[in-house]
């Protein structure tokens, strides 16, 4: 299994790297005060070309990809926060993230997802699509993520949230083994093949959740946070 494992380089940072290492450093200083976590499960550092796929509770949980992962980052987001102000255009824009429609109808989202990762890049996609409101489970994954992944022939790794994040309460990430759908590589996919991919992923995002509550006996309150 391919795991695009980092390597050593003496390539001189661009300049995305270099506002993305900015932020890793405002966010690891700030966190540690305000919002700790701890990281468990592979731990594997990557470099691209790699999907980053996790559940998705609040806009904080932009900040722990970038914790883990040394790079930059190319966020799919929704398409709105290009139009929620000058500052918030500014800053997406600035980052390089890709905007979407929720509808996942957007044919030029899905090329420059391609061109990332056919370029080495890194990309991160909350399947869910928007935040979920509530403990009881994962929300239903769009499409988006095992396409790609399929097309470009590149590993997705999970990283997962058990909790919602609050101030001065530890939040849990686990990063899981990368996902790989070989056996589609390659090959026409059906709507209904790529369902199965999209749920498999899913449930692989749900069970490393339910498998931390289980081991580490962490009681949640069912229903809305």
């Amino acid at each position: 299994m391919a795991q695009n494992k980092a390597k050593k380089t003496k390539n001189k940072p661009t300049k995305l790297e270099k506002r993305f290492n900015f932020l890793r450093g405002v966010a690891k200083t700030l966190f540690r005060v305000f919002f700790p976590c701890e990281f468990h499960g592979n731990p594997e550092k990557y470099s691209g070309p790699i999907i980053l796929v996790g559940n998705h509770y609040s806009y904080l949980d932009v900040v722990y990809p970038v914790m883990f992962f040394d790079g930059a980052i190319h966020f799919v987001a929704k398409r709105e926060l290009w139009e929620g102000g000058a500052a918030m255009k500014r800053f997406v824009t600035k980052m390089e993230a890709i905007p979407v429609s929720r509808d996942g109808s957007d044919v030029q989202a899905i090329k420059d997802c391609m061109r990332i990762l056919k370029n080495d890049g890194a990309l991160c996609i909350f399947p869910e699509g928007t935040r979920n409101k509530s403990y009881d489970d994962i929300l239903p994954f769009k499409s988006g993520a095992s396409l790609l992944s399929i097309k470009t022939r590149t590993p997705i790794v999970p990283i997962v949230k058990v909790t919602k994040s609050k101030m001065f309460r530890k939040t849990h990430i686990i990063v899981g083994d990368p996902i790989e759908f070989r056996q589609f590589y390659g090959k026409k996919v059906s709507k209904e093949e790529l369902d199965e991919c999209d749920e498999t992923l899913r449930t692989a995002v749900k069970n490393m959740r339910l498998a931390f509550l289980d081991t580490h006996k962490v009681k949640i309150k069912s229903g809305k946070m």
